[in-house]
């Protein structure tokens, strides 16, 4: 742990900004509180005739946070060089593209159609939404790293995690947190997500748990490598330590809809695993860390679920 504390440290004596944080905190609890309060993300994404309604919704959603965060430097900041770089530009509008696209990414669904009917259908539909929106991230990243940055870097985040051990315990501390929120009724509606299948006709179902779950954690390898690789190592060079702010709040933006102390809690775990990554410039640790908070959360939210009926 003494590393992590270590980048901490110097994050915040080399590039806090007092002023600039108090400003980033009150635009996202401004962005929570029209969301929460509000429906933010319903108002933009919901009630559109075809999916690129809903892709422009998520974009704004996405992009308008995500960029106020970065002009709000030129208020804090003396040395600011970032908007002369091309490449910042083309980052900060195709990012939130990127996202909405895999957020809307239903063109798979014939496929599965023509192999699966009834339960069966929808068991492999939300399972194989998982899997296949990690390409629709991967593909579009991996183009503009071997465009951009093959040659001085291997694959953003792909560097070797030298030591395991401080994030699994960061992992340990999370757990009464998750025992916590395991109580509370928002969180109990949205996890666990593999609850669907106990209301499904289908056989061996304790398989096809494992299955989903398989599914829904391999989700995350693309958040990882979306936020914590492309994001920050792709800015790195341009930018700094001040793409670190900026995508934590775009990483809280995409949990709206989840529970409210989940979309506050990831500003915070965005930045402190952008932190991370951009000294490691490795996202293994973040995917120990994000990876085991997902599994864990799908835990605690059975347990609390059995808890309360048993009540």
């Amino acid at each position: 742990m003494g590393a992590i504390f270590k980048y901490l440290q110097d994050f915040y004596r080399k590039d806090f900004n007092a002023a600039y944080f108090g400003c980033i905190l009150l635009l996202t609890a401004t962005c929570i509180y029209l969301n929460y309060w509000h429906f933010l993300e319903s108002w933009l994404t919901t009630g559109h005739q075809n999916w690129r309604g809903s892709f422009v919704g998520y974009y704004c959603l996405y992009f308008v946070p995500f960029a106020a965060a970065f002009f709000l430097q030129f208020l804090f900041y003396k040395k600011i060089s970032w908007h002369k770089s091309i490449w910042f530009w083309i980052i900060l509008f195709l990012a939130p593209a990127f996202f909405a696209f895999r957020v809307n990414f239903e063109f798979h669904h014939p496929v599965i159609d023509s192999f699966w009917t009834g339960d069966l259908n929808l068991f492999w539909t939300k399972s194989l939404n998982w899997v296949v929106r990690v390409f629709v991230v991967l593909i579009p990243i991996f183009i503009i790293w071997w465009i951009k940055d093959r040659k001085s870097e291997p694959f953003y985040g792909t560097n070797a995690l030298r030591n395991a051990k401080p994030y699994f315990i960061m992992l340990l501390i999370m757990v009464p947190l998750i025992a916590l929120a395991s109580t509370q009724k928002d969180f109990l509606q949205m996890y666990p997500k593999a609850a669907f299948i106990s209301e499904l006709d289908i056989p061996s179902k304790n398989l096809h748990f494992i299955i989903y779950e398989l599914c829904y954690g391999f989700d995350f390898v693309s958040i990882e490598f979306f936020f914590r690789g492309f994001l920050i190592l792709s800015l790195l060079k341009i930018c700094g330590t001040k793409c670190i702010i900026p995508v934590a709040v775009f990483y809280c933006t995409i949990h709206f809809g989840k529970p409210l102390g989940e979309a506050i809690s990831s500003f915070w775990g965005g930045l402190l695993l952008g932190i991370i990554s951009y000294n490691t410039k490795s996202i293994w640790g973040g995917l120990v860390v994000h990876l085991g908070i997902a599994w864990l959360m799908e835990a605690g939210s059975w347990i609390g679920i059995l808890v309360k009926s048993s009540r």
